[in-house]
């Protein structure tokens, strides 16, 4: 849909809306999801090939980044509600997913849990130029 479209988008500013529905299945269970965005530039800047660009990249985000602080991390449970704590510890947790994932980790989960028996190799890793990690194998990374 355009703005040209009878009736409009009632967004102002919003140039198009877009309808995308996903469908996905896990452990053979299949869901179907539907997600409507709206988009500043005309149909002329945005075509349908973008748009759909654009979605998978915020999904990857939210995949990657979000994700990861709601669940593995906890972020929802965290108390902090006021003054710079929510920044504060978002920031942490940032610092630390990007931690894991320059060190090669894809299972952050995983990656907290090792870390979190090596409190040293993290204090070491922030507080010196060339950050080592010494595996539990025995390895050096």
């Amino acid at each position: 849909m355009t703005v040209a479209t009878p009736g409009g988008l009632g967004f102002p500013k919003a140039e198009q809306a877009v309808r995308i529905t996903r469908t996905r299945t896990i452990k053979g269970k299949t869901s179907r999801e539907t997600a409507y965005l709206t988009i500043s530039l005309p149909a002329g800047q945005a075509r349908p090939v973008d748009l759909g660009a654009w979605a998978r990249a915020e999904w990857q985000i939210e995949n990657r980044v979000h994700y990861v602080r709601d669940v593995t991390l906890r972020e929802d449970a965290h108390q902090a509600r006021t003054g710079n704590g929510p920044a504060v510890f978002a920031t942490l947790r940032n610092t630390s997913i990007g931690y894991h994932r320059v060190n090669g980790a894809t299972n952050i989960a995983e990656a907290t849990r090792e870390a979190s028996q090596r409190p040293h190799d993290l204090i070491t890793a922030v507080t010196t130029g060339k950050p080592t990690v010494n595996r539990p194998n025995g390895t050096m990374q």
